[in-house]
C-alpha cells in the first residue's frame, strides 16, 4: 500500500474535486466551495500531487474527469456523507438525542402506514432521531444499498437482494375515476378493460407504475400514460380535472376520493394486492434493527 501524507488532503479539497466532476467546470466547483478561482485551481493541483494521479482533463471547455477521477469523486462522495452524518450526530448529541436513523420510504408508506408508527416509536425512545425521505420504491431500495439510508420502507418489486427485508404490511390498489365516468358503473374493474384510456400515475421508479406497465405489457396493449407526478393528492387533482384514471393504494385514495368528489372501484387484478416491505443492510446495528423490528411488529 502506497503511504499517503494525510496532512494534504482536506474535505475543502475533497468537495471541490467532487464539485469538479459534477459539473466540469472549475469555476462552479470554486463558487460551491467560496474559493477564489486561482485558489481552487492551486488546490486540485496540489490534490493531485498527493493522490500521485491525474484526476482531470483539462480542455477549453472546462474539466473532464479521468478514471482516476471518477473513483476519487465516487469515494469522495461517500467521505462527504459520513462528516455530514457526524455532524448530525454531534448536533442530535447536543439536543439531547444519543442516534440517528435515516428512514427512506415509499410514498405508500408514508401516507398509510408510518405516520402513528412512527409517533409511537418517537414516545417510546425519545433518545433516537429518526429522519424520514420520500421516494419511489426503486429508489428507496438503491438508498439503503448505497447507504445513504438506514432502513427502506417500500413496495416489493425492486432487486433487494443483499438487504434483509421482512414483510410490513400489505395494501389494495383500486381504481379512481371522475364523476360521471362511464366506468363508475362497473364492479370490479379488470386494469385490462381501462387499457383504452388516458392514465395519470407516479414518476418513474415507482413500483405502482412498473406494475402497470407490466401488466399492459402482458395483455399485449400499451399504458397510455399522459401525465407523471410525484404525490397521491396531484393524481387526484388530474383526476378530478379529467384528465385521466388512476390507481391508488385505498387506503391512501379514499380520503382523496371523498375530499374531490371522485368514484372509486376496486380492480380485480392478483397484482392488486400488494407486499410492503421493510428492508436493513446486512450490517445494520442493534438500533436499525430495532426499529426495523418495532414497524414490522408493533
Amino acid at each position: 500500500m502506497p503511504i499517503y501524507n494525510l496532512a494534504r488532503f482536506d474535505f475543502i479539497s475533497i468537495k471541490l474535486a467532487v464539485l469538479c466532476a459534477q459539473s466540469g467546470s472549475l469555476t462552479a466547483a470554486a463558487r460551491g466551495c467560496n474559493l477564489v478561482l486561482p485558489a481552487a485551481s492551486r488546490r486540485l493541483r496540489e490534490l493531485e500531487t498527493a493522490v500521485g494521479e491525474q484526476l482531470f482533463d483539462r480542455h477549453s471547455r472546462g474539466l473532464v474527469p479521468t478514471l482516476a477521477g471518477k473513483a476519487f469523486a465516487r469515494r469522495g462522495i461517500a467521505m462527504l456523507q459520513q462528516m455530514d452524518g457526524l455532524f448530525e450526530e454531534l448536533s442530535d448529541i447536543r439536543q439531547g438525542f444519543i442516534r440517528h436513523i435515516r428512514l427512506c420510504s415509499s410514498t405508500a408508506a408514508i401516507n398509510q402506514f408510518l405516520p402513528p408508527l412512527l409517533a409511537t416509536y418517537a414516545n417510546e425512545h425519545p433518545d433516537i432521531q429518526v429522519d424520514v425521505e420520500e421516494q419511489v420504491s426503486e429508489l428507496v431500495v438503491t438508498s439503503l444499498r448505497e447507504g445513504r439510508s438506514d432502513i427502506g420502507a417500500y413496495v416489493e418489486g425492486p432487486d433487494d437482494s443483499g438487504l434483509e427485508s421482512q414483510n410490513f404490511r400489505v395494501d389494495e390498489l383500486v381504481l379512481i375515476v371522475p364523476p360521471g365516468h362511464a366506468l363508475s358503473a362497473k364492479t370490479p374493474i379488470s386494469f385490462v378493460e381501462t387499457l383504452d384510456e388516458p392514465w395519470i400515475s407516479l414518476n418513474a421508479g415507482a413500483a405502482l407504475l412498473q406494475k402497470q406497465q407490466h401488466a399492459a405489457m402482458v395483455a399485449g396493449k400499451t399504458l397510455k400514460l399522459r401525465m407523471q407526478v410525484r404525490s397521491f393528492d396531484a393524481v387526484g387533482h388530474l383526476v378530478a380535472s379529467g384528465l385521466g384514471l388512476a390507481a391508488l393504494p385505498k387506503a391512501a385514495a379514499l380520503p382523496i376520493v371523498k375530499a374531490m368528489k371522485l368514484n372509486w372501484r376496486p380492480l380485480s387484478d392478483s397484482w392488486a394486492k400488494r407486499q410492503l416491505k421493510i428492508g436493513i443492510r446486512t450490517e445494520a446495528d442493534a438500533a436499525i434493527r430495532g426499529l426495523r423490528d418495532f414497524l414490522c411488529h408493533p
